[in-house]
């Protein structure tokens, strides 16, 4: 008969798991309960929330998710994100940096297993808010040099009636 807490457990992460597009796992030894909830909070402006569970129950909620099972062990804070993974990349790789005690272990995107390295690609990807500012720009370019161009003869026109008054004007 299995603990009660531990099937409590499994429900949660099966829950985590349903409402998230993917998993990063990192490692997060070292960190104070106050950069732990620095974190937390970031990540959860990021769309992404951070949770620590058995990674015995996470294997067996991925499995039973039908989903590949990470290889993980020791202590491993599992991040769920819900739309945007480069946002909580993101988040993870700054304080990565800034605290220098957050290590990448992998992720599960797409509905793959990914290396730690693999994972780490993702904090160097446009968001999807510089992705939409970078087409908006490639679909406006073409047009404002559109405008520009009509608005070419009207303003040579004007320029030639200001000299002209100018011309009169000086005589």
């Amino acid at each position: 008969m299995p603990n009660s807490k531990n099937v409590e457990m499994l429900a949660k992460v099966k829950e985590s798991i349903d409402n998230s597009k993917g998993i990063f796992f990192i490692d997060y030894r070292g960190l104070t309960v106050k950069e732990t909830q620095e974190l937390r909070r970031k990540l959860t402006a990021a769309g992404a929330h951070m949770k620590v569970y058995k990674n015995n129950i996470v294997k067996i909620a991925l499995e039973q998710a039908e989903m590949p099972v990470a290889d993980v062990a020791g202590t491993v804070a599992y991040v769920f994100y819900e739309n945007d993974p480069v946002a909580a990349a993101k988040v993870i790789k700054e304080e990565s940096k800034a605290l220098k005690k957050i290590e990448w272990l992998g992720a599960i995107a797409d509905g793959q297993s990914l290396s730690a390295d693999e994972a780490k690609a993702y904090a160097e990807l446009p968001s999807r808010d510089e992705l939409m500012a970078q087409l908006v720009y490639v679909i406006a370019s073409p047009l404002s040099g559109i405008a520009q161009v009509c608005a070419g003869p009207a303003r040579g026109l004007a320029t030639v009636l200001d000299a002209i008054a100018d011309q009169k004007n000086a005589a």
